[in-house]
């Protein structure tokens, strides 16, 4: 693992990942709960993050224009790629179209027959994620890959985005597993 995505990791395991009962946006209870915010709004997190997800675009060879996601999960990560890449311009998904001025539910970079990726934070159901793959799609973006910070690796999530992203390949950077394991390794560590 390079330097950045090690060090992204631990400070996933240090600020984002915390161990209780937790109720999930999908309804669902956890034994954990993963605030990937609390990374990618860091200065030092959102670097690493914009880095981290720069280096995997490249080396997979997507060559997209742009990147974006549903808002709030992905908006951190747009900036921080979009503003590391230098070349990558970003666009956010709306959860639905606005009802005043345009009325647009993508904003940002508006280029129809674009390749894009699509990014969000946490993948647990891909609810979120398949919603950004739908209006990529329905705004007249190619989506050349999709990507999440952290995979829950949950029964339905991977099914789900994979199904919505008919065969643009789905890739985590982390999966929950490897952040518990970098967690629980710096507690031990600390006692």
């Amino acid at each position: 693992m390079d330097s950045s995505r090690q060090d992204l990791l631990r400070l996933l395991a240090a600020k984002s990942f915390r161990l209780g009962q937790f109720k999930l946006s999908s309804g669902a209870t956890s034994d954990y709960y993963i605030d990937c915010r609390t990374t990618t709004l860091d200065a030092k997190g959102s670097r690493l993050t914009g880095e981290v997800f720069f280096d995997e675009i490249r080396q997979r060879g997507w060559k997209p224009r742009a990147i974006g996601g549903l808002t709030m999960g992905a908006d951190p990560i747009v900036v921080a790629v979009s503003v590391v890449s230098g070349e990558l311009d970003g666009f956010l998904v709306r959860k639905a179209e606005k009802q005043h001025g345009t009325g647009q539910r993508i904003e940002g970079f508006r280029e129809k027959g674009a390749r894009v990726v699509i990014v969000d934070d946490v993948c647990t159901t891909g609810a979120s994620t398949v919603q950004a793959i739908e209006a990529a799609r329905e705004f007249g973006f190619e989506i050349a890959g999709v990507m999440c910070l952290v995979e829950r690796e949950e029964a339905k999530g991977r099914p789900s985005v994979e199904s919505a992203a008919a065969g643009a390949p789905f890739i985590s950077v982390f999966t929950a597993s490897q952040v518990r394991a970098e967690h629980i390794s710096r507690q031990s560590t600390f006692r």
